[in-house]
């Protein structure tokens, strides 16, 4: 069996969840033993996976160009998983078209609909509504899931707005969560730590303004009674705009991309991250607790991360009582212990990988034996792929005839 991933960016770990999220993906696809081929719109960068060291293939794809025709013809490929829905609108047609009964798989990552309407919200100093959901990105998005045989949800929050919310069946959906090893435990001792940190991809637009939330609102008050302390920011892509904020004097570290975040994490005694809009499961909270590092964010920034279970340290959404539980855990050993007992029980029980992946590869077979009737079940993605309904493809072959 071959699965073919469609991609617009190249795996990279080191700079976000999602590119660790899809190795652990293509490493259950390894162990059903399917020949995986990577492609994608973009080149490898310095700090990529090598993808060819994990007995993976790889290839680089065109937009908008019949080489992808031939590709597909060649390759042959019995299940394409889509990197994101952005992927899925670009290539997915031409899958449709030229492996009619290959499997579909949309893996979203994080439901970019909801983030950017949380984020239009929090601009506009605003509760979210239901106006916010129905916006362009939303009808684009969840159009692309109905296109797709299977939507791959990292979210529980998001898997229960899917079929409520945009009535999405259940049956096109499957809960994936971040698949961990088990924590025994060893951690570096509190003694043994200084400072907080935070980290992220300032690429990521959540990031930037959770940065912007610690230097001008939430920093300002934990310095003031811990004069001593620093805030060490790391993340890949720091921008001149980033560095700008560099302030010694005031213990805002900007430190630029970390090699190895686990490390940096590792050694702080706290983490910070006062999110105020994303969608999701934060992969710096799963560092943060694999490293035995109590956090302090928002509401937004644990949903669906807890099952019921205590925090890894606090959740608070208003700045000053953001900087008072950040403070408490940095000066208090007891709660802090109590708070990184919390974090290894949210790993061990919420994202055990033996807990999620016989329903995966039980899913995915399933599909493969019984495509057919699963398709008939989903008229809505059937009138989706109707030519009538298909803008996508005839702007791409608009393109494509453009440019030759």
């Amino acid at each position: 069996m071959k699965l073919l991933v469609i991609s617009t960016v190249w795996v990279e770990p080191r700079s976000s969840a999602a590119g660790s999220r899809m190795l652990q993906l293509l490493a259950l696809f390894q162990e059903m033993s399917f020949a995986i081929t990577y492609a994608s719109t973009s080149g490898p960068s310095n700090h990529s996976t090598d993808l060819h060291s994990l007995g993976f293939q790889t290839a680089s794809i065109t937009l908008n160009d019949p080489s992808f025709d031939t590709f597909l013809k060649e390759l042959k490929p019995d299940v394409v998983l889509f990197d994101r829905f952005m992927a899925e609108e670009q290539f997915g047609w031409r899958v449709a078209d030229i492996r009619p009964n290959a499997l579909r798989i949309l893996d979203t990552e994080d439901l970019h609909c909801l983030r950017k309407a949380r984020e239009v919200a929090v601009t506009q100093n605003r509760k979210l509504n239901a106006k916010d959901l129905q916006s362009d990105v939303a009808l684009r998005e969840i159009a692309s899931i109905f296109r797709c045989d299977l939507a791959l949800m990292i979210s529980a929050y998001e898997m229960e707005l899917l079929q409520t919310f945009f009535k999405v069946p259940a049956h096109l959906l499957l809960y994936i969560p971040f698949l961990l090893p088990e924590l025994n435990g060893n951690f570096l001792r509190y003694e043994d730590r200084q400072h907080f940190v935070a980290i992220g991809n300032f690429l990521h637009k959540p990031n930037w303004d959770a940065t912007l939330q610690l230097k001008n609102q939430v920093w300002p008050l934990i310095r003031k009674e811990l004069p001593q302390a620093e805030l060490h920011i790391y993340g890949a892509y720091s921008s001149e705009k980033v560095h700008q904020l560099h302030n010694e004097k005031q213990g805002f570290v900007i430190k630029g991309r970390a090699e190895g975040a686990a490390e940096v994490i590792s050694q702080a005694r706290v983490l910070l991250a006062p999110l105020r809009f994303g969608a999701g499961l934060k992969g710096k909270f799963i560092d943060a607790m694999q490293q035995g590092t109590p956090s302090v964010t928002t509401a937004i920034g644990a949903e669906a991360m807890t099952d019921g279970l205590d925090w890894g340290g606090a959740i608070e959404d208003e700045n000053s009582a953001f900087a008072k539980a950040a403070i408490q855990l940095y000066t208090n050993k007891e709660n802090w212990l109590v708070a990184q007992l919390n974090g290894t029980r949210i790993i061990n029980k919420n994202f055990q990988k033996r807990h999620f992946s016989d329903d995966f590869k039980s899913k995915i077979s399933f599909l493969l034996e019984h495509i057919d009737a699963h398709r008939t079940s989903n008229f809505t993605g059937q009138m989706l792929q109707h030519q009538s309904m298909r803008s996508t493809k005839f702007m791409s072959l608009w393109i494509e005839a453009k440019n030759t």
